[in-house]
């Protein structure tokens, strides 16, 4: 009987400095569907009060905590030590990807690297963080989506919880990404264009708009029809022709 296929090693590395300890448990759950958290190591100065909601949740999700003093104010030795513990990690050669754990542009540079290296890099941060880090990710995760209460993929929001954007926001982005690719009459498969959104917005998330589907989401935009030809599994997608273009077919 052959083995099955071992999940892709990851490294995980947490800025505890820039990052809130309230997102523990759907950050490592959201991991747990990229691949095995490997290595669980997270970096700040735990010895005052500040960190201590971290320190609480170490033995509960393995991990590792690395002090670093703040003996100088404003110098980030978290930071620093983060990427030295990288680069080590990294030319070991044992770990398929990354997930860096940080709203801090400082990064950038290493996601970059890692990058360029051949593996993945997963970012984990705040609606706030720059955009080069965002983009220098193979995908960019916010971390308000993954707060208690946030929607789950296949699962519809809380009430309570606001969206971060409109489902109105969503619109460009998909129009965007659909104009570079064909289909048979305008009619795309749901499936590949939300690999394509991944693929160009590595930021594109449909819990960022309130939705735990893709499929849900793009209806209600209301910008798209929607369509599942009978015999086929999936759903097909397309966008809904102006007024204009409507009245020139009608004539």
């Amino acid at each position: 009987m052959a083995a099955e296929p071992r999940a892709p090693r990851l490294a995980v590395l947490i800025d505890a400095d820039n990052t809130s300890p309230r997102i523990a448990d759907g950050l490592f759950d959201e991991i747990a569907k990229l691949g095995e958290a490997s290595v669980r190591r997270i970096y700040g100065d735990f010895s005052g009060p500040r960190l201590k909601p971290w320190a609480d949740l170490l033995s509960r999700h393995a991990m590792i905590p690395f002090q670093q003093f703040a003996w100088v104010t404003g110098k980030n030795a978290s930071d620093i030590a983060l990427v030295i513990d990288a680069m080590d990690l990294l030319h070991s050669g044992r770990f398929d990807g990354f997930c860096l754990v940080s709203s801090d542009s400082d990064f950038t540079r290493l996601a970059s690297r890692i990058r360029e290296q051949g593996l993945d890099v997963y970012g984990f941060g705040e609606q706030k963080t720059p955009e080069s880090f965002r983009q220098a990710c193979r995908r960019f995760i916010y971390t308000e989506n993954l707060l208690p209460g946030a929607a789950a993929p296949g699962q519809d929001p809380s009430p309570a919880v606001k969206p971060l954007e409109p489902p109105t926001a969503a619109v460009p982005i998909l129009k965007k990404v659909m104009a570079q690719m064909e289909g048979e009459e305008g009619w795309l498969d749901l499936g590949t264009v939300g690999q394509r959104l991944f693929s160009l917005v590595p930021d594109f998330d449909s819990r960022t708009y309130g939705f735990g589907k893709l499929s849900d989401l793009v209806r209600k935009t209301g910008a798209f029809e929607i369509d599942r030809p009978e015999g086929n599994r999936g759903m097909r997608v397309r966008v809904k022709p102006e007024r204009s273009d409507r009245k020139k077919k009608q004539d």
